[in-house]
């Protein structure tokens, strides 16, 4: 079987950066399974997967517009001191959530003086084209609950959460 939409496709990975630095793998756990066509994986990778069957590998590099997009200087702000209330000590690179227009975001902290906190609210890997090793495990069709819910629940299609 190929991968194709909504089928689920069990895959063992490495993402490393442009300088071949390891951001995430799958290797010491189980493997990754997504559900296929429903942008449970960044597109440009999951383009990539489009056609594979179990045993084939593929190493891939996504560039940015296809991953997690390119930086939007827009997303960095400074943000009054005070509304840290009940942090003792604020230090670049913590991260909170903030609660923005459009939901819920995590934000990095980027400088911090005595007035403001910078915060950068762009993914951490946006801007980045991410090089992917891939070795597709499985494929196996979606069962309908897992196409309603647009993920993947395991390798029998069950994972046992209730929705």
């Amino acid at each position: 079987m190929q991968i194709e939409k909504n089928t689920v496709a069990t895959i063992d990975y490495t993402l490393t950066d442009p300088n071949g630095q390891v951001i995430d793998t799958s290797k010491g756990r189980k493997p990754l399974a997504y559900l296929h066509g429903a942008s449970n994986i960044i597109p440009g990778l999951e383009s990539a997967l489009e056609g594979k069957g179990a045993g084939e590998s593929l190493a891939v590099t996504v560039p940015a517009e296809q991953g997690y997009g390119a930086r939007d200087p827009n997303l960095v702000q400074p943000v009054p001191r005070s509304n840290f209330q009940g942090v003792p000590e604020i230090k670049p690179g913590m991260q909170f959530q903030a609660q923005t227009p459009d939901g819920a975001r995590v934000v990095t902290v980027v400088n911090v003086d005595d007035q403001n906190v910078t915060v950068d609210a762009n993914h951490p890997l946006a801007g980045m084209d991410l090089k992917f090793d891939v070795n597709v495990v499985d494929v196996r069709p979606a069962t309908p609950e897992e196409v309603t819910h647009g993920h993947a629940h395991g390798p029998d299609g069950h994972d046992g959460h209730a929705h």
